[in-house]
């Protein structure tokens, strides 16, 4: 086995918006960095402009992209999330802060009694992240 990577299929909504998605993501995170991204070319079924596929790393670890214009009878959901553990309250709260923006809490930013605050959200594009400061 080569590699194993988290992959994220930009589809429905989010379709055409997976460049967006990866660029916002590297720029939060540091250690963080696009690898490549591939444009579909005019011989492919979704328009030109959409991530045929593109790789990048949050933390040093890998993930890849797409876009999809076909229909699916999926998404993104928050049963598959990315866990976070932060260093401190001021790195938790600005990406709480950034990635809630045209989101949606699904356990608002508070002390749930198993950490010393922690969050999870849905991000505007779908992704479902837990945000925690450990005790």
């Amino acid at each position: 086995m080569k590699e194993l990577s988290t992959f994220f299929m930009f589809s429905g909504d989010n379709a055409g918006r997976a460049k967006e998605a990866i660029e916002f993501y590297v720029g939060l995170f540091p250690d963080s960095k696009i690898e490549s991204i591939e444009l579909n070319g005019p011989d492919r079924p979704d328009p030109a402009d959409h991530v045929r596929v593109a790789a990048f790393t949050l933390k040093g670890r890998r993930f890849m992209a797409i876009d999809s214009s076909a229909p699916h009878a999926f998404d993104f959901t928050p049963s598959m999330s990315l866990f976070v553990d932060c260093d401190n309250e001021g790195e938790l709260t600005t990406l709480h802060d950034a990635l809630i923006v045209d989101g949606q809490a699904l356990m608002p930013l508070a002390n749930y009694g198993f950490s010393r605050l922690f969050a999870w959200v849905n991000d505007r594009y779908g992704i479902s992240w837990q945000l925690n400061l450990p005790e």
